[in-house]
């Protein structure tokens, strides 16, 4: 069996191959419909991305399972020792609208656990990186989160994630919210410390923070779903129950303070 580290090699080689795709349909109007079920906006650029990853990963691990937000479901993934788990543009809201903050989330699960990450912003020139066994890094440079504690916190999340109902007593914490529209980018700004936590109390796709989680906790951050467990992946709903990622003593703080 190969090592985390030629997983991940595999992975960023293909994340930059599949960048200059994005960005062939980026700013240039590319066919968008609405997914069924209010599940969200899909363009054309996300299924050539899909596929050109698909023929990449596949084709140099057969034996992976696959996971992805624009492929059809298919249950032998949970029979694979290891699965891809892949959301060929996350942001696609933001890609539609001309912004650069969109990213390839690229993941191996061997088991329930994230062994190998890639979180590329081919716009901004930015590669997060991490396997199982190194650190995590920005551009092949290490990073980490910050050691802030919940007064004045700047935190990642939506709008309702503030709403007294999510928070012990009715008493929402003093942090500031802020948003970005990538949710595998969020992680990784928290764990290269630009930004102090990121928070979800609904539940979450796996494509969507597979990477980005292994990112946090290599640098140094704790990922967990919104009750404090940690995170299993390759699961038969391919879903997290919420999230949240921060350094030690964020992360404390806000577990303390959530219902």
């Amino acid at each position: 069996m190969r090592g985390p580290d030629e997983d991940l090699a595999l992975l960023t080689e293909a994340a930059r191959k599949v960048g200059p795709i994005a960005l062939s349909f980026w700013k240039a109007e590319p066919e968008a419909w609405e997914k069924p079920d209010d599940a969200g906006p899909v363009t054309e650029a996300d299924l050539a991305v899909n596929d050109a990853l698909h023929s990449t990963l596949m084709g140099a691990r057969p034996s992976y399972g696959w996971l992805s937000e624009e492929s059809e479901a298919d249950a032998s993934r949970l029979d694979a020792r290891r699965c891809f788990i892949i959301d060929p543009i996350d942001g696609t809201r933001a890609f539609i609208a001309g912004q650069a903050g969109f990213a390839h989330s690229l993941a191996v699960a061997e088991g329930h656990r994230i062994i190998a990450a890639v979180v590329h912003l081919p716009a901004m020139d930015l590669t997060f990186t991490a396997h199982a066994d190194g650190p995590a890094l920005l551009n092949g440079q290490p990073i980490r989160p910050s050691g802030a504690g919940i007064g004045g916190a700047r935190v990642l999340t939506y709008k309702s994630a503030t709403d007294p109902e999510h928070w012990k007593g009715g008493r929402v914490p003093p942090f500031r919210r802020e948003f970005r529209p990538s949710l595998a980018w969020r992680l990784c700004l928290v764990a290269e410390g630009r930004f102090d936590a990121a928070l979800s109390v609904r539940h979450v796709w796996e494509w969507d923070i597979a990477a980005g989680s292994l990112i946090a906790e290599r640098a140094g951050a704790i990922a967990t779903d919104r009750h404090g467990q940690p995170m299993r992946f390759n699961s038969p709903r391919a879903m997290i129950d919420g999230m949240v990622v921060a350094g030690p003593r964020l992360h404390r703080d806000m577990r303390v303070a959530m219902t």
